[in-house]
């Protein structure tokens, strides 16, 4: 993060806030990156606005130095998600290890874990332009079913919706 990678392709100051969260407390810092309960407070969205939690957790791509991440978010019961959440899964990967196959691994391993807390699919969303993106769903088994408008707290803009049956 301090080469400038940001956690949030929507909110690059998030790459702040999570330096200082690790350097304030690294063990707070990873117990809020494992939250499938949800009991940790509540979100901010892109545009500053708060959304309830939902369960979820992160994972780190890791080649021996960090590469990326990737979450896995979820409502028990369902696999419905509200209409703040992009998608059931988020992943982005440092640019300086792109075109590497990471995301592509990280999402075909990330399936699993999504089958156990319950989801038949997962829905995994793609900007427009980010074709990189589109390719990694596309090679983890997704399928395009519509092209959508983001809510305004994502600052709208076009994006693509990928449902990968489990």
């Amino acid at each position: 993060m301090r080469r400038g990678y940001s956690p949030s392709a929507h909110r690059p100051s998030a790459r702040l806030e999570e330096l200082r969260e690790v350097e304030s407390d690294e063990a707070a810092f990873l117990e809020r990156r494992n939250d499938p309960a949800a009991n940790i407070a509540a979100i901010r969205l892109p545009d500053g606005s708060t959304v309830p939690r939902i369960p979820g957790f992160q994972r780190w791509l890791w080649d021996g130095d960090f590469a990326g991440s990737i979450g896995l978010r979820w409502q028990p019961g369902t696999p419905e998600l509200p209409r703040w959440c992009l998608g059931h899964v988020g992943y982005g990967v440092v640019p300086w290890k792109r075109r590497r196959g990471y995301a592509t691994t990280a999402l075909r391993l990330m399936l699993p874990e999504a089958r156990q807390v319950g989801l038949p699919y997962v829905e995994v969303v793609a900007d427009l332009e980010n074709v990189p993106s589109q390719r990694v769903i596309l090679a983890n088994g997704g399928t395009l079913i519509e092209t959508f408008e983001k809510i305004a707290a994502y600052g709208n803009g076009k994006a693509l919706r990928y449902p990968i049956t489990l």
